[in-house]
């Protein structure tokens, strides 16, 4: 178990870390060269307001477990871990700053130059400060090629006004890298917290705080344009979303939160063309859902341009808008098949619910309105799916029984469902 962390950065995030790690029993030492908050930190102070900051800051500093110093100067030798809190603000082109970032990491490779090391163990260097993948690998790992340090992620789920709570109390945790004994070293500062560690590869790891705040982002903005809508219909736009968040089976679940294919049916496409319909002739806009079936498409093409590269016969698992369903209604994949004759390519298509001669309704009418002549592409079981084909294209999940069957055909495997597990 460490002993002693260095926390560089004594901003928000930074003195929070601090002062919680202090209290979880650890020597620390926060590292900022604004003198003031040094100063606030080391007379067992906050340096600005956080609910329940002042009280640990001031029992760790009592209890000789926390102080504050405005350089790193003396302080690596024996730290286990640095982690690194600075600010990453924007740029005026959107994309972030990140020269506070690069100096101190440069500080930290000279002092380590410097100083050198009184422990056998290379120095953990662990970023928490909110980082573009690969950013670990380009800006922080360059500055310390040539010193004793491993580089891991390890970003931070902070909110202002909630950051005590919200690291004593974590919804997650996670730990990046390729040096798996420094990831595992960096999550076990978190070991007595009631949360468990997600230990993934160092790219990811910075991806994930992104995707943490993007998603609250758009929670946040498709929370408004419901309401926005609700309240020109005069409905409670509160109770609908207190209602909608009743379902814990797909509305506040994992549900639909992967990577696939593009989204069809005879639901989810109509309902939004009727919703954002409705809505512009009460001269309302609402970019996120008026946006959301351009997203879709463009998820589309991106799927079709990639297949358009292959070479050969393409056979297609699934025509379907998804699995275990006969509705072709708005599937993406008669889309994609559409596209991908259109241009010439030989295709060979399977979907283990669908029998074209079968089919009737709108079903029916949907299909030979796209695809006049589906018929003759389509097959009566993988087997003949696979014959003569160089690649195998999967558009949704393969039902367990054909699982044995479907890597027997021994083709390269396209999967656009993000189903299929290799």
């Amino acid at each position: 178990m460490p002993q002693k962390i260095v926390i560089a950065g004594l901003g928000y995030v930074g003195c929070v870390s601090a002062a919680c790690f202090a209290h979880l029993g650890l020597e620390v030492v926060g590292v900022d060269p604004d003198q003031r908050k040094v100063d606030h930190v080391n007379q067992a102070a906050a340096p600005f307001y956080e609910p329940g900051l002042d009280e640990l800051i001031r029992e760790a500093v009592a209890a000789g477990r926390l102080r504050a110093a405005t350089t790193v100067t003396g302080e690596l030798a024996d730290a286990d871990v640095v982690l690194v809190c600075v600010g990453t603000p924007s740029e005026r082109n959107g994309n972030i700053a990140l020269s506070y970032l690069r100096r101190a990491a440069e500080e930290i490779g000279h002092e380590l130059r410097r100083a050198g090391r009184t422990k056998a163990e290379p120095l953990i260097v662990a970023i928490r400060s909110t980082v573009f993948p690969g950013t670990c690998e380009e800006v922080v790992r360059p500055a310390l090629s040539d010193v004793p340090a491993v580089v891991v992620s390890n970003p931070e789920f902070l909110r202002e006004g909630a950051a005590v709570d919200d690291f004593l109390r974590p919804s997650l945790l996670v730990v990046g890298g390729d040096d798996l004994a420094a990831v595992k070293t960096v999550a076990n500062l978190y070991a007595s917290l009631p949360v468990e560690a997600c230990l993934v590869s160092l790219r990811t790891a910075e991806m994930i705080k992104y995707a943490c705040n993007c998603f609250h982002a758009v929670k946040v903005a498709f929370a408004n344009e419901i309401g926005s809508l609700a309240e020109a219909l005069g409905v409670s736009g509160a109770e609908v979303m207190h209602t909608l968040c009743q379902d814990r089976k797909l509305n506040l679940s994992a549900a639909y939160l992967r990577p696939g294919f593009a989204f069809g049916g005879s639901c989810l496409p109509k309902d939004l063309r009727a919703l954002v319909y409705r809505a512009q002739r009460l001269d309302l806009t609402l970019p996120l859902l008026e946006n959301t079936l351009p997203s879709n498409q463009r998820h589309l093409q991106r799927a079709i341009h990639r297949l358009l590269g292959l070479e050969g016969r393409i056979a297609i698992f699934g025509l379907a808008f998804k699995e275990n369903t006969d509705d072709l209604r708005e599937s993406p994949v008669v889309e994609l098949i559409e596209q991908l004759l259109g241009k010439g390519r030989d295709l060979r298509i399977f979907d283990p619910h669908i029998r074209i001669d079968e089919i009737y309704g709108s079903n029916r009418s949907f299909i030979l309105q796209s695809i006049p002549h589906i018929s003759k592409f389509m097959c009566s079981s993988v087997a003949e799916l696979a014959a003569g084909a160089s690649h195998l294209v999967i558009t949704q999940k393969v039902p367990a029984a054909l699982e044995a069957e479907v890597r027997a055909t021994a083709l390269p495997v396209i999967d656009v469902s993000g189903t299929w597990k290799a």
